[in-house]
């Protein structure tokens, strides 16, 4: 093992095998090993502690890192179990990375990569951000080893050239077909996605509301293929999205679906954005309210608002003299909220990118501050101007820790310390980890 390298015509060492140990988890859903030569491997399908066969799936001689995948284990770890999932593993579906761990090694390795990046891009302790360390699975997710939560309510299946639904591989497009996802939820699975014949399609989306019966499907045609009659297990709305615009166009049935959270009922419209856990919206509302702790008639900002979520929350709590600011980039996103919202007087949603509409706004001072931003967070402009604003708390949303360890470094420089951080499981199976900062006023119980 360990051999010199083969020689080819690029340097690629795609396909060598290493012999190694394997050290810790890191950001992405991998582990860190090094070759003989010092080389740094990324390796999938593992766990720290482990002494694998580490085959390269990516890299040249040469580059500062290579990615692998194990695919001989020699010393397992204690918290290796057989994948529950007979499509997970080396080269099969890339949905899932940690299929072969117990659960409560998956949440300890999410911990470690959230303190990782907070100690590397911030600076920040878990004692320095109010968080001791753990994350917490969602209601009902804590199973045995072996036991899989049904929790994705959204699953956008490839369709490969035979017309067969399934997932892509990890950083490929080629596409693995599957007769069932076991982390789909319940109300996906039961539509019979896979048992179809997709012919014509370049994928089928799959979402199946947790606030009502509502089940729709968005297809995405190849190039001059026609859509196929829609006939599955449970009744769907249908949408498409066109060729030549991108967008989402109704076919069948409602162009919405209607999801609820926190007492209310919200309209999703066009495939847009919800969170994905059936228990996300309400686990991510009581954390930021628990957080913010708002009083009857402030002033609330709600960034990167999507349909509302936040803004409802917040409005509820406000009272008749309160006022809640929403701010999102996405049109249809934008019609939703301001629908959503319509029985609250003092709701406005603005639509615009945060950084571009916020200085419009004229906005010098508010109370709270409620921000979800996307993977790439919100940056140092946004921080900087967020920061001048004088809120006193602010809750941060995030579903990237490397993001949100760089925007935290960014308020501390405007003056803001964090006060609780709060991480939670809401992607079961995969690397993906959900938490929530409530941010203060550095100066403010210091």
């Amino acid at each position: 093992m360990q051999a010199e390298p083969k020689k080819s015509q690029a340097g690629s060492l795609v396909g060598e095998e290493y012999e190694v140990e394997i050290g810790p988890v890191a950001h992405g859903g991998h582990c860190i090993a090094r070759t003989d030569a010092g080389q740094v491997l990324f390796v999938r399908h593992t766990l720290p502690g482990e002494r694998v066969v580490a085959r390269v799936t990516e890299g040249e001689e040469g580059d500062r890192f290579l990615r692998a995948d194990a695919v001989e284990i020699l010393s397992a770890s204690k918290d290796r179990i057989e994948a529950p999932c007979p499509f997970a593993g080396p080269g099969r579906c890339g949905g899932c990375d940690w299929q072969h761990a117990k659960p409560g090694a998956q949440r300890r390795m999410k911990g470690e990569v959230i303190a990782e990046q907070l100690q590397r891009l911030a600076g920040l302790t878990p004692e320095d951000v109010g968080w001791d360390g753990t994350v917490m699975p969602a209601e009902g997710d804590k199973l045995p080893a072996g036991q899989v939560p049904q929790w994705r309510t959204r699953v956008q299946y490839a369709v490969d050239a035979d017309g067969h639904a399934g997932l892509r591989r990890h950083r490929s497009h080629e596409v693995e077909p599957v007769d069932h996802c076991m982390i789909a939820a319940e109300g996906v699975s039961e539509l019979g996605i896979e048992k179809r014949d997709w012919t014509g399609m370049a994928s089928v989306e799959a979402i199946a509301a947790t606030g009502s019966q509502d089940r729709q499907v968005i297809l995405t045609p190849r190039p001059g293929a026609r859509l196929p009659i829609v006939e599955l297990d449970r009744p769907v709305s249908v949408m498409r999205v066109g060729e030549k615009d991108g967008g989402t166009h109704r076919v069948h049935g409602r162009p919405f679906v209607r999801e609820r959270a926190d007492g209310r009922t919200y309209r999703v419209g066009s495939g847009g954005f919800w969170q994905v856990h059936p228990k996300a919206a309400d686990t991510l509302v009581t954390a930021v309210m628990q957080g913010l702790l708002p009083r009857k008639g402030e002033m609330a900002l709600d960034l990167y608002c999507g349909v509302g979520l936040f803004a409802g929350a917040l409005a509820d709590r406000l009272g008749d003299k309160g006022a809640v600011l929403g701010i999102e980039s996405g049109k249809r996103a934008v019609e939703d909220a301001r629908h959503n919202l319509a029985d609250f007087d003092r709701v406005r949603i603005e639509q615009g990118k945060v950084d571009a509409v916020l200085p419009r706004t004229g906005i010098t001072e508010v109370d709270l501050i409620v921000l979800d931003p996307p993977r790439a967070g919100a940056g140092r402009g946004t921080v900087a101007h967020l920061a001048s604003l004088g809120a006193r708390r602010i809750a941060y949303v995030a579903c990237d820790p490397a993001a949100l360890a760089r925007d935290l470094g960014y308020f501390r420089e405007g003056g803001y310390r964090v006060r609780m951080l709060r991480a939670f499981d809401l992607f079961p199976m995969t690397h993906h980890v959900e938490c929530v900062a409530i941010l203060e006023p550095a100066g403010k119980g210091a």
